[in-house]
């Protein structure tokens, strides 16, 4: 059942069964002889004789002294009644009710009871004892000279206890030692005194290097005519225990003045000790490798730590999870003096050795082909409680886990020790996952678990950190290919590159470094597709023959977090040598010179052709651009029957060597027809006329940050905000048709005060495709060169106008 009780000496123990009060809040009450339940707190529990703990793992233990408050005592039988509330809430409502009433014979009575309890210390004495007057003058002579006059003083009240204390001498009616917090009671033939250890009055008193807990104290109550006297000194030991070599050595000296005053023959009558208030026989203490012996001043008793008996409980120090031996010493001894006849004295002593950290083992325990993370974490001791976990900062109860995905299991063992299993699919939001290598996946389970120990309600965390190893990472697949004049890569995406990022060499791959050296970077979410052009600075050119150019385009995915290189792809290509060089038929050529792998300390920006003063136009990293007329730079000139051939070089010169260390020789070849006779007259030329005509034409006017036109501003950036005279970089571009034969010219610019072009006021900026004379600060004119971004240089035109404002005489206008 829930409740078990035992009568063991002047004590009643009634145990609960931990396991059947597991998760409710528990409340007791004493029931008088009259119905009424007095509840218990632990002040009330000090002061009338009552304790409660929880002795071991799986019990909790209510014990009564036979001189209790509420114990009803007749003819050496005393009775208890306990009540007991059980609720699921705090609030104790819903309470569950449990009665127990138990009754247990205790006698005979010695003259002297002393009971040394974990929470008071008890005297109960004979009335009839005799106190001469000479014992305790020779005891203290100057307690007594004092009390007596205060006993005198009170005759009219029936108790009064007084305090010995080395400093005063405290004399409290019976109301008043109540209020204190003292017990008091009497009998027809007993009076008791019972004292918190916390009360006021506990001396602290030393003796053969064992500290004791002492109250001295007299009681007077009147009989009859006369005032009586009895000595209700009580002493117990608070320490004397030790820890040496895995073995406990709780030593009790005899006989110590404050219980022997006024006596001055000793006998020992019995010493029995035992654990949990069993008495046990010589033959059980062998049996457990416990020492028990007697000499003329003390009872010393050695048990080995770890003995059967006692019991670990999990403690817990700055956080850290460790273990506490403890067991529940029982000592009766009893002894005969010439001034109190028979002295019983039972000491209940819970010993607890020091701190000792424990380790916790992880186990994990998954199951891969199930997709199933397991962890063990244990083992632990019956006293502790799983509470809530951690995870990626956020806090669950136990019970709440299972919507996070968490499984958790509790076994436990024989010995009452147990161990949690901690389960969590692989793919649940809070498993970090990570490629490690080829076509294996690491998962991380990183939780922190909160654990309280009861009933001290210690808390300490386990942070659990496992990794599993799958082999079922999907790498990114990479197709390659080029046509005549770009490099295509397409990657089709796996399971683990979610967060890697493109690389083509050391430049990150973003759309907006896409767009900065045109290119195309598209990502539809299964497949990432990227162009390059040929020409570019990105690029790798290794080998170079008149049949073609061998390019390399080397793509590096890197970690998103690390930047470390997950995985390598690269794709070359054969293109003709034609791709670097436009002869155009007016006579302009534009040439390309590419700095092959094997030379990379080139500065591209010190190629020049063979007029060394003729040096490129546009310059990367990897190319040089030159755009000259085949009648400049050293061009020479080589004519036949069909073609007119013209050559020039690229070269590359080292400071102080005249001898080029890089030569690259390009020839432009036009065909001649024929030769024919021309006859020719003078006359006056008619004037120049552009014939009308009507089609569709695609134009943009943008808006740059830089002289360079590298950057326009964004449609998310306007409007843009200047301050007057600063400059504004203009560009129309004739974007549709794409026709080398178009030429696009600006013919009137103007602007307004409001998004309408017709609205009024207006300011012209170009008129008939030239300045405004009457501009403070006339527009200027940028040239357009050919760059990887300009095919056609003839289809831009770049302007800069000075920032301006309309004012009406000295009135700014405004929209």
């Amino acid at each position: 059942g829930p409740m078990s009780l035992e009568c063991l000496g002047n004590l009643l123990r009634i145990t609960l069964s931990a396991e059947y009060f597991e998760d409710k809040y528990l409340s007791f009450s004493v029931v008088d002889e009259s119905g009424i339940a007095w509840e218990l707190d632990e002040a009330m529990a000090a002061q009338c004789g009552y304790t409660v703990t929880y002795s071991n793992w799986s019990s909790i233990e209510f014990r009564a002294s036979a001189a209790s408050c509420h114990s009803h005592l007749e003819k050496d039988v005393f009775t208890v009644t306990l009540q007991i509330k059980a609720s699921h809430t705090p609030d104790m409502k819903n309470a569950t009710y449990h009665l127990k009433s138990a009754s247990c014979h205790y006698g005979p009575w010695s003259s002297r009871e002393l009971l040394c309890e974990s929470n008071y210390m008890e005297v109960s004495v004979r009335k009839e004892v005799p106190q001469p007057i000479k014992d305790f003058i020779q005891d203290a002579p100057e307690d007594w000279t004092v009390v007596f006059p205060e006993a005198r003083a009170e005759e009219a009240s029936i108790w009064q206890i007084v305090f010995h204390q080395p400093e005063e001498k405290k004399a409290l009616l019976v109301s008043d030692a109540w209020s204190a917090g003292y017990g008091l009671n009497t009998t027809d033939t007993r009076v008791v005194l019972r004292i918190p250890h916390a009360a006021a009055q506990v001396q602290l008193v030393e003796d053969q290097g064992i500290t004791f807990s002492v109250v001295r104290s007299s009681m007077f109550y009147r009989h009859r005519w006369m005032i009586l006297m009895v000595d209700t000194t009580v002493a117990c030991p608070v320490d004397g225990g030790d820890y040496t070599n895995k073995t406990i050595t709780w030593t009790v000296p005899k006989y110590i003045p404050p219980l022997s005053a006024g006596a001055t023959s000793f006998k020992d009558v019995l010493v029995e000790a035992g654990v949990d208030l069993h008495k046990l026989s010589a033959k059980e203490m062998a049996s457990r490798k416990y020492v028990l012996s007697n000499d003329l001043n003390a009872i010393m008793m050695k048990i080995p730590i770890g003995a059967e008996g006692g019991y670990y409980k999990t403690s817990v120090s700055n956080g850290q999870l460790g273990a506490k031996y403890t067991i529940n010493m029982f000592l009766e001894h009893q002894w005969e003096d010439n001034k109190w006849g028979l002295t019983r004295q039972t000491i209940i002593k819970e010993i607890e050795t020091p701190f000792e950290q424990v380790e916790l083992a992880i186990i994990n325990n998954s199951n891969l082909s199930t997709r199933l993370m397991n962890v063990t974490v244990g083992t632990f001791l019956p006293d502790v409680e799983l509470v809530n976990l951690t995870t990626e900062g956020v806090t669950v109860a136990v019970p709440e886990a299972v919507q996070h995905g968490y499984t958790i299991y509790r076994a436990k063992y024989s010995n009452g020790s147990k161990t949690y299993i901690i389960q969590v699919p692989i793919d649940a939001p809070s498993i970090k996952k990570e490629y490690m290598r080829d076509d294996m996946r690491a998962y991380t389970l990183n939780v922190t678990l909160a654990f309280i120990t009861h009933p001290t309600r210690e808390t300490f965390t386990v942070p659990v950190l496992t990794v599993s190893a799958v082999r079922d990472a999907v790498l990114p697949i990479v197709r390659g290919f080029c046509d005549g004049r770009n490099f295509h890569l397409i990657i089709t995406h796996g399971n683990v590159d979610q967060n890697w990022l493109p690389f083509i060499s050391d430049l990150h791959l973003t759309p907006k470094a896409a767009q900065k050296y045109n290119y195309s970077l598209r990502d539809n979410g299964t497949h990432l597709a990227i162009s390059v052009p040929f020409l570019s600075p990105h690029l790798n050119y290794e080998v170079f023959h008149t049949s073609g150019i061998k390019a390399s385009l080397y793509l590096t995915l890197k970690d998103g977090i690390t930047l470390a290189n997950r995985r390598d792809f690269s794709v070359s290509c054969r293109f003709s040598s034609s791709e670097l060089i436009q002869c155009l038929p007016s006579g302009t050529v534009i040439i390309t010179a590419v700095k092959m792998v094997g030379v990379a300390d080139l500065d591209t920006s010190l190629f020049v052709l063979r007029d060394r003063q003729c040096k490129p136009s546009l310059v990367t990293e990897k190319t040089a651009t030159f755009k000259f007329s085949v009648n400049t730079c050293g061009t020479t000139r080589k004519f036949n029957s069909a073609t007119m051939t013209y050559e020039n070089e690229v070269l590359y010169f080292r400071a102080g060597n005249d001898t080029p260390v890089y030569r690259m020789k390009f020839v432009c070849s036009y065909a001649v027809k024929q030769a024919v006779d021309v006859r020719y007259e003078s006359r006056k030329n008619p004037l120049p006329h552009v014939k009308p005509g009507f089609g569709s034409l695609a134009l943009s006017l943008k808006l740059f940050k830089e002289k360079s036109y590298s950057e326009p501003y964004q449609e998310s950036e306007y409007p843009v905000v200047k301050y007057l005279r600063e400059a504004l970089y203009f560009e129309v571009e004739l974007l549709q048709p794409k026709d080398s034969r178009l030429d696009l010219n600006l013919d009137d610019c103007w602007a307004t005060n409001s998004q309408s072009q017709d609205s009024l006021p207006q300011w012209p900026i170009l008129i008939n495709g030239c300045e405004n004379n009457k501009d403070s600060y006339r527009t200027v004119f940028h040239e357009v060169n050919y760059s990887l971004r300009v095919e056609f240089p003839q289809h831009l035109k770049r302007f800069e106008v000075r920032m301006f404002t309309f004012v009406q005489g000295s009135t700014l206008l405004e929209e």
